[in-house]
């Protein structure tokens, strides 16, 4: 079956469509540090608009555990969105109670209204079907269609994501068409070389993309707080820096797998070792099999790639036709420690081809550290799903609107 995208609900003019966006933004003091997945929103949105549809948005925002709680209100989203279209945005102060209703029923051709955080109500993410189907069907009382744009929850059988597209007449969003579209161009065909960057901190998190990417792809640089499990399978100590002991037999299977099928396993020839954890710890440089011979010993912190890693990782990318990157290299939010991801961010930027920063961390990066979303391929929204599609696995808020 093929997704069912905007055409397959007809005129939408002066419909009520409930849009499910992911707008869970980084807020600091009740400020979005980055907007980005708001930008990501737009497209669709307008388009709507543009139609003359009476616009319902909904998403999350952290995890409330079910209750109402002002740290995790969307106003401010609804405020940024507001900015970005150049309209007024009403904001509903619940989910389906009265303030939506009335909010909703307010809008006129081409308005947008944005209700509360889904998940002050348990119903949005209980593991009970029952308990979802009962808020999808309040939720269905807001709108006469569902347009389903948050790709960073498709991975996830929620309320609004799943039992709300069953009752409601219902298709994807420009979003959620264009990380598919991407996402199968990595996993279909690629243009060669092709090449993944895998970082962040645990390499239990990326089990199921490396088994499933390694019969595809030519090269796997490894980085980030996983490398370190990777240097201890190769038989290098490691300090005191991060070590999944129970994944040291399966990354073992993985670097035999790679030199068998012929891929370029590509590990760190050098890291940047620190004292502590923090901005102002001292740090060296040292070869990545020489961790305990800095002046920390057993007690030492690897904290980001070297120099020379981040120039061999750089030139790899560039040398590519097909790149997708997750995870940070090191601890990019401490400036001594973010010159490794800094320098595989520049490096995707220069790439002939299809350059991808698999959200999460990775889109935090880059942004943080000055880049522009114009400068890379494409930025997912959806990290987890990112990296559950390329795992192969059935996501249900795709299944949901027909892909197969």
């Amino acid at each position: 079956m093929a997704l069912r995208t905007l055409d397959s609900l007809g005129s939408l003019a002066g419909k009520r469509v409930v849009v499910r966006c992911d707008l869970n933004v980084p807020l600091r003091d009740g400020v979005i540090t980055d907007d980005g997945r708001v930008r990501a929103s737009l497209p669709t949105l307008n388009a709507l608009i543009n139609q003359g549809a009476r616009l319902v948005v909904c998403s999350h925002l952290g995890r409330p555990d079910g209750e109402p709680n002002p740290e995790y209100s969307l106003e401010p989203v609804a405020q940024r969105l507001s900015e970005l279209l150049g309209s007024p945005v009403a904001f509903a102060r619940d989910t389906v109670g009265e303030s939506a209703q009335e909010a909703v029923a307010a809008l006129e051709d081409g308005g947008v209204a944005v209700i509360e955080n889904l998940r002050f109500n348990p119903g949005e993410t209980s593991k009970d079907a029952g308990e979802r189907t009962e808020f999808a069907e309040q939720l269905a009382t807001l709108g006469d269609a569902l347009v389903s744009d948050g790709f960073g929850v498709v991975h996830r059988k929620q309320a609004s994501v799943y039992e709300l597209a069953e009752i409601l007449p219902s298709a994807a969003g420009l979003l959620i068409a264009t990380e598919l579209d991407v996402l199968d161009r990595l996993t279909e065909k690629p243009e060669r070389p092709y090449t993944v960057v895998l970082g962040g901190s645990k390499v239990s998190d990326k089990l199921g993309v490396i088994s499933h990417l390694l019969p595809r792809v030519d090269r796997l640089l490894v980085g980030g707080g996983m490398l370190f499990t990777f240097l201890a399978a190769a038989g290098h100590k490691v300090g005191a820096s991060l070590l999944e002991v129970d994944q040291l037999d399966i990354v073992k299977g993985y670097i035999d797998e790679a030199r068998e099928r012929g891929v370029e396993l590509v590990l760190p020839t050098d890291v940047v070792v620190a004292a502590s954890f923090s901005a102002d710890a001292d740090h060296v440089v040292t070869a990545a099999d020489a961790i305990e011979e800095t002046p920390f010993g057993a007690s030492g912190l690897g904290l980001d790639i070297g120099p020379d890693t981040a120039a061999a990782f750089a030139e790899a990318i560039r040398g590519s036709r097909t790149v997708f990157w997750n995870g940070p290299m090191g601890v990019f939010e401490l400036a001594p420690f973010a010159a490794g991801t800094k320098a595989v961010a520049q490096a995707l930027t220069e790439v002939d081809g299809l350059s991808v920063v698999g959200g999460g961390d990775s889109a935090a990066a880059v942004r943080q550290l000055g880049f522009t979303d114009d400068q890379f391929g494409h930025i997912s929204t959806g990290g987890g799903a990112s990296l559950e599609f390329l795992e192969g696995k059935k996501l249900p808020g795709l299944e949901v609107l027909g892909w197969s």
